[in-house]
C-alpha cells in the first residue's frame, strides 16, 4: 500500500509555516494541486491512514484534511471507493468572440481603429460643473431604487433633446436608458422574443458581435446585403425585425437612400416588424445638416437606439432606446431580469449638460475638430495613395479605405501595417463571409488625442505607399 502512493506519481507541495498549521498546509497543498491539474479528476487518494503514516502525522489531520475538500467539492468520497478526486464541469465553450475594435485595448504606436472619439476632448470641466449642480441640488430620493427604466430627468431631457436635434418623435415614457448599445441590443432581442419574435436581420457587413448576441438571445440571424444606397430592403423576407445604421452605415459609411427608407418603412408596416436604428454617430455629418431620424417617420415601427459612446466617451456606459408603444411592456418586462443599470449621479449630470446647453457646445467643437481631421486623411491619400478611394467621408468618426486589388490579402497588409507602427481594422472583419469582402481599410480618425493625430496620419500613408507586393 505503501507503494501504491508512490506509484501515483504524486509530488506535493506541502506549506507547513506560520501562515499554515499542518492541517491547512494539507489542505492548501491538495487544493492547489487539483486547481492546476496535477491531480486529475479521478485519481484516487490513499487512505486516511497512509498519507497519515507517510506524512507523520495524525490520522485525524488527513481525515480533518479530505473531510474539508470534501465539502468543497474537490475531492468525493463513495463507499468502497476510499477519496478520489472529483469530477469538474467543463467550461463553458465562449459563444460570442468581442471584437477587437469594440474593445479597443491598448496598442503602441498609432492608433486608427474605428470605434472611439477623441478621449482628450472629454468636456471634464463641463462634467465637473455639471456633477457639482447635480450633488448640490438633487433630492435625497434619487439615492434610492430608482426605475429600472431611467431617471425621469434623464428620459424627460432625452425626449427633448432628441426631437430638437435629431427628429425623434417620442415621450419620457418611451425613452429607456441602458448600460450601453449592447446592453440596449439584448433588451430588445428580448423583447422581441417576450413578444413571439423568433428572427432578426442585420446589414452585411456590419458589427460581428451584434449578430453573436442576437443568436445567443435565440433569434435567427439573417444577413442583408449593403450597396450604394444602403440596405437592399427587398432581400428581407419575414424577419420579425432588422437592425440598421441608416444615417451613416457602419463600417461602410453609405447613407440610406430616400427610396430606400420608404421601401423599409413600407415592409416593416407590411410584416408587422421592427426596425432598430442604431444611431451610433448620428449628430456627426459634415457637407450638410444631420440626416434625421428614420424614427420620426414611423414612431409606431422603428426602435430609435443612441449612445453617447461617440459623441462624449463609451466609458460613461449611457445609451437610451426610444420605443414604440407596442413595446412598452414587453421592455419593462425584459429588464426585470436585468441588472445592468447606469449609476443615477451620471444619469444626472448628463441630464444637466443636456439641458444647461453643454453638450450642444461640445458637439459642435467636435464637429469642427472631426472635420479638419477628415480633411487632412483625404488630402493625405490624394496625394500619398492615389490609388486608394476614400468613401463613407460625409459623416461619422471613421472612414473606408478601399484599395486596388493587387492579390495582397488583407491580413498581410494589417501586420505590415503593424510593424510600420499603426493599427487599423480591416474591412473584411465585418463581412458575414470575410471572402466577400474588397481590400480595404476601417480607419478611425477621431480615435487619436489631437497632438497626436499627425504623426498617425503620416505613419498611415507612409505605411500605405510602402506597403509590400503581392
Amino acid at each position: 500500500m505503501e507503494d501504491q502512493w508512490s506509484r501515483l506519481g504524486l509530488d506535493l507541495h506541502l506549506v507547513f509555516g506560520p501562515a499554515h498549521g499542518l492541517r491547512a498546509g494539507l489542505e492548501h497543498a491538495l487544493r492547489e494541486a487539483v486547481r492546476d491539474g496535477r491531480l486529475s479528476p479521478g485519481t484516487p487518494l490513499p487512505s486516511s491512514r497512509m498519507l497519515a503514516r507517510d506524512l507523520q502525522v495524525s490520522r485525524g489531520t488527513v481525515t480533518q484534511a479530505y473531510d474539508q475538500l470534501v465539502a468543497e467539492g474537490y475531492l468525493a468520497s463513495r463507499p468502497r471507493s476510499g477519496i478520489r478526486v472529483a469530477d469538474r464541469p467543463a467550461a463553458a465553450p465562449a459563444s460570442i468572440v468581442l471584437n477587437p475594435a469594440t474593445t479597443l485595448p491598448l496598442v503602441g504606436g498609432a492608433d486608427l481603429r474605428s470605434g472611439l472619439p477623441d478621449l482628450s476632448a472629454f468636456p471634464r470641466r463641463e462634467w465637473l460643473a455639471a456633477t457639482r449642480h447635480v450633488m448640490r441640488t438633487a433630492p435625497n430620493t434619487v439615492f434610492g431604487y430608482g426605475d429600472p427604466a431611467g431617471s425621469t430627468s434623464l428620459r424627460e431631457a432625452l425626449a427633448e433633446y432628441l426631437g430638437r436635434a435629431r427628429g425623434v418623435v417620442t415621450t419620457a415614457d418611451r425613452v429607456f436608458v441602458c448600460a450601453g448599445y449592447t446592453h440596449a441590443l439584448r433588451l430588445i432581442c428580448r423583447a422581441l422574443r417576450v413578444r413571439g419574435g423568433s428572427s432578426i436581420a442585420f446589414e452585411d457587413p456590419a458589427e460581428p458581435t451584434y449578430r453573436a448576441l442576437a443568436a445567443e438571445m435565440g433569434l435567427t440571424v439573417s444577413h442583408i446585403p449593403v450597396d450604394g444606397d444602403g440596405l437592399v430592403v427587398d432581400r428581407l423576407s419575414g424577419e420579425s425585425a432588422v437592425a440598421v445604421t441608416p444615417a451613416h452605415q457602419y463600417p461602410l459609411g453609405v447613407t440610406l437612400s430616400s427610396a430606400r427608407r420608404t421601401d423599409l418603412l413600407g415592409w416593416a408596416a407590411r410584416t408587422g416588424a421592427f426596425v432598430i436604428e442604431d444611431d451610433y454617430d448620428g449628430e456627426f455629418r459634415y457637407d450638410r445638416q444631420p440626416v434625421g431620424a428614420l424614427q420620426g417617420l414611423a414612431p409606431d415601427r422603428v426602435v430609435y437606439a443612441g449612445t453617447a459612446s461617440k459623441t462624449v466617451a463609451p466609458g460613461l456606459r449611457i445609451a437610451w432606446i426610444v420605443v414604440p408603444a407596442d413595446l412598452v411592456r414587453p421592455l419593462r418586462s425584459a429588464m426585470g431580469w436585468d441588472e445592468a443599470y447606469v449609476n443615477v449621479v451620471e444619469q444626472l449630470v448628463f441630464a444637466q449638460l443636456i439641458r444647461s446647453g453643454e453638450l450642444d457646445r461640445h458637439l459642435r467643437r467636435c464637429r469642427i475638430r472631426y472635420r479638419r481631421r477628415r480633411d487632412r486623411l483625404g488630402e493625405a491619400i490624394a496625394r500619398q495613395v492615389p490609388s486608394g478611394r476614400l468613401s463613407g467621408i460625409a459623416a461619422g468618426l471613421h472612414a473606408v479605405l478601399e484599395l486596388p486589388d493587387t492579390g495582397l490579402s488583407e491580413q498581410r497588409l494589417l501586420r505590415h501595417l503593424a510593424r510600420s507602427g499603426v493599427t487599423v481594422d480591416g474591412i473584411a472583419y465585418f463581412y458575414h463571409r470575410p471572402a466577400d469582402a474588397p481590400l480595404g481599410l476601417v480607419i478611425g480618425y477621431a480615435t487619436p488625442p489631437e497632438h497626436a493625430y499627425g504623426n498617425a496620419l503620416d505613419t498611415l500613408v507612409a505605411a500605405l505607399r510602402d506597403r509590400p507586393p503581392s
